[in-house]
């Protein structure tokens, strides 16, 4: 079937379009949290064995999404975590000292962001601060001149 400019397109055989899930408008950083990949294909990805990666998830570096059935789902974030796991273990950190560094690295995310928030509303108050200055001065000086 062609559209109204001549292209042709194939008709959608199956259910909902992936638009019509908001699939289709979801932004990059909804994507990188869905669960997407079986164990299998995750710990191919990320090149180690199905067995270390429930182990990490029961020594608590990382919680894969869950179908409705109970099979894990990773996400792309998971994978990124799992990739880092990986890093750290080469470096020599056992599985404690790794969890250690993904609290830490994840405290440090929230930290930096928190301080990004404060940043931009000190920027806020000081333009506040300018323009209350402003009207005290410009109230100050009609005060003194009906006086």
């Amino acid at each position: 079937m062609a559209d109204d400019r001549g292209i042709e397109r194939l008709d959608h055989v199956g259910g909902a379009p992936a638009e019509a899930d908001g699939a289709g408008t979801r932004d990059a950083a909804d994507r990188d949290g869905l669960g997407v990949y079986a164990i299998s294909v995750a710990a191919e990805l990320v090149g180690t064995g199905q067995q270390n990666l429930r182990l990490y998830e029961r020594k608590g570096l990382l919680t894969p999404k869950r179908t409705d059935g109970g099979t894990r789902r990773y996400s792309e974030t998971d994978l990124a975590t799992l990739r880092r796991i990986g890093a750290l273990l080469d470096e020599g950190l056992n599985l404690a000292g790794v969890k250690l560094v993904l609290e830490l690295e994840a405290a440090n995310r929230g930290l930096t962001e928190d301080n990004r928030e404060l940043t931009e509303d000190n920027r806020g108050l000081k333009e506040d601060n300018r323009g209350l200055r402003k009207d005290l001065k410009r109230v100050r000086i009609e005060r003194d001149s009906e006086t």
